[in-house]
């Protein structure tokens, strides 16, 4: 590890092209990460996110059986819905028909029925009756897009960029969920701001005179980090320096229940798209709790998001302390997240009233991390960047919709090809 960027100029760094500006003598990187493409958009708040990628939508327990639910994926609406088998099916939000909302729709048995006219599709998108289709009648459109869709850890994941890639794209690999040894416990909230600013408050640890009033005083020692063109990782040493401290806090890091109050290594990683959290105590091999984190755009512009996080606590020695330490624990991840959500927001609100990113960083590791979100990133459309496309939505740049082929009231060609839904871990509750 290093701490170490590279020097190259890029659109957060002084460039000794521009008039005035120079460029100090630094260490390179020893990893092989390509200079910024041709092309790329300077204003990382312009990028979107990659859409070919597991992303979550829902957690499990909102998708009920026989019910639809409304999701989103920056500005396309997806609705999702779980038939009788229990397996959960996603499709493109807007019927076929008269574009009207199917999550408005009525679930029967694995079909997926239009609350207007009464078209009914199967899960994968394709239409299987048009109740009063008369005989000889122009041919109606094939059906809707469906999304590959998988079940997880208690979320529901969907994969909305090119469905040909869906199977070979990491999926998140959570082994701690599963373990008895520990316990897992969800978020899932809305935060208005660009997904980057969450990258960038995750690894930047600096910002703990934030959580002063939570966390008392702590003095971060970044140790070193890492970054490539996917990913960069930071390690820091987390000291106590006094100060008042909520009592979660205590339960959650070092100290442990009945333990002490020791220094920690915290070990933060974005690997595109998503961000871990490690916490091991000085001294010790194993974490006393990790964190995983989607950030998944709501908006077309990309200016809200919805945070899921899945926070795995490794359960002490005294059997049932965990469950009693539980409700202080989630008390200070609240108070943290509120915090984090305040500051993040700000930044936000302070990019739209000057319409383009002012900020001036210093930290040579948000700088990679910056690079990595760019360059693994796709530039937002000029009307959606500048927030003008009209209802915040706009349709999808990255695939088309389904075919318009012919079908009939019952469609006998089959399913339409999709990848699979696979269902894993379902019913962990928050």
């Amino acid at each position: 590890m290093t701490e170490a960027r590279h020097d190259r100029p890029g659109p957060d760094r002084p460039s000794a092209s521009r008039p005035g500006a120079s460029v100090p003598h630094l260490p390179h990187h020893s990893d092989s990460r390509p200079a910024t493409r041709p092309g790329t958009v300077s204003d990382l708040r312009r990028v979107g996110i990659s859409p070919d990628h597991w992303y979550p939508v829902a957690t499990s327990r909102k998708v009920r059986r026989n019910r639809t639910f409304a999701a989103v994926f920056a500005g396309e609406r997806i609705v999702l819905y779980r038939g009788r088998s229990g397996v959960v099916h996603a499709l493109e939000d807007r019927c076929a028909h008269r574009q009207v909302p199917l999550s408005m729709g009525v679930v029967e048995g694995d079909i997926l029925r239009c609350c207007y006219h009464a078209w009914a599709y199967r899960g994968d998108g394709r239409i299987s009756q048009i109740p009063y289709l008369p005989k000889g009648c122009e041919r109606p459109p094939r059906g809707v897009r469906s999304y590959p869709v998988r079940e997880a850890y208690g979320l529901v994941f969907v994969f909305p960029g090119d469905p040909a890639l869906a199977e070979e794209a990491p999926f998140p690999f959570l082994p701690e969920y599963h373990s008895a040894t520990h316990r897992t416990m969800t978020f899932s909230r809305t935060v208005r701001c660009h997904y980057s600013f969450m990258h960038e408050n995750l690894l930047d640890m600096n910002h703990q005179f934030l959580h002063r009033s939570v966390l008392g005083r702590i003095r971060p020692e970044l140790l070193g980090y890492d970054a490539g063109p996917r990913h960069v990782e930071a390690r820091y040493l987390f000291v106590p320096a006094g100060g008042r401290k909520d009592r979660g806090a205590g339960l959650l890091s070092a100290e442990g229940i009945g333990g002490q109050d020791r220094p920690d290594v915290i070990t933060i990683r974005t690997e595109y798209p998503y961000q871990t959290l490690r916490d091991v105590p000085e001294g010790s091999d194993l974490p006393v709790f990790s964190l995983w984190a989607a950030y998944v755009p709501k908006d077309a512009e990309q200016r809200v998001n919805h945070a899921y996080g899945l926070l795995t606590i490794a359960k002490p020695s005294v059997p049932g302390a965990l469950h009693l330490a539980w409700p202080l624990i989630r008390r200070f991840t609240e108070r943290v997240f509120a915090q984090d959500r305040m500051a993040v927001e700000a930044e936000q609100r302070a990019w739209d009233e000057q319409g383009e990113d002012h900020n001036h960083e210093v930290f040579p590791l948000i700088l990679d991390l910056r690079d990595v979100l760019r360059d693994n990133g796709v530039p937002l459309r000029p009307e959606q960047a500048s927030g003008c496309t009209p209802c915040g939505m706009a349709a999808p740049s990255h695939h088309s919709a389904a075919g318009t082929g012919a079908a009939g009231a019952t469609d006998p060609a089959g399913p339409a090809p999709s990848a699979g839904p696979a269902v894993e871990g379902v019913g962990r509750s928050e």
